[in-house]
């Protein structure tokens, strides 16, 4: 796609990234949860992405491992809404299970979403394997899902 970098995350992105967790508040994340995407921005990141198209930042997302090293783990996926249905989720999703299937020891792809955007990753290659009612708060339920498609 022209125009786009995904780059590292850096502690000067939290701003703007918490930016894009309030503008997806509430469609797709519950009030609750943006302490603990800051706290996981500021204590858990592993491998964290940032993106952005055109010198802006339009989204963001992660990896994270098992402790055993064997299954990466697809975290805290944002968008912009503005950009959404372009194609850069996808494009972001792809970089990092593509950063995941260059790490020799991993064996499993596993994402935790919600029931309102499980079907994104359903389309990209992921199953789901498990659903937990209001899990990340009420409303909002944990779909496990494992990727299957080239592992």
């Amino acid at each position: 796609m022209e125009n786009l970098t995904i780059r590292p995350y850096t502690p000067t992105d939290q701003e703007a990234l918490l930016q894009l967790l309030q503008l997806n508040t509430p469609r797709y994340f519950a009030p609750e949860e943006e302490p603990d995407f800051l706290q996981y921005l500021q204590h858990e990141t592993e491998e964290y992405f940032v993106l952005e198209r055109q010198g802006r930042v339009v989204g963001c997302g992660g990896v994270n491992f098992s402790e055993d090293g064997q299954t990466g783990k697809i975290s805290w996926d944002i968008l912009h809404p503005d950009f959404q249905g372009q194609g850069l989720g996808r494009a972001l999703l792809t970089y990092r299970i593509a950063r995941l299937l260059e790490v020799h020891q991993v064996t499993h792809i596993t994402v935790r979403t919600s029931q309102v955007v499980y079907r994104f990753y359903e389309k990209n290659g992921f199953q789901l394997v498990e659903v937990v009612k209001d899990y990340w708060a009420p409303g909002f339920d944990l779909y496990r899902m494992e990727y299957v498609d080239k592992i």
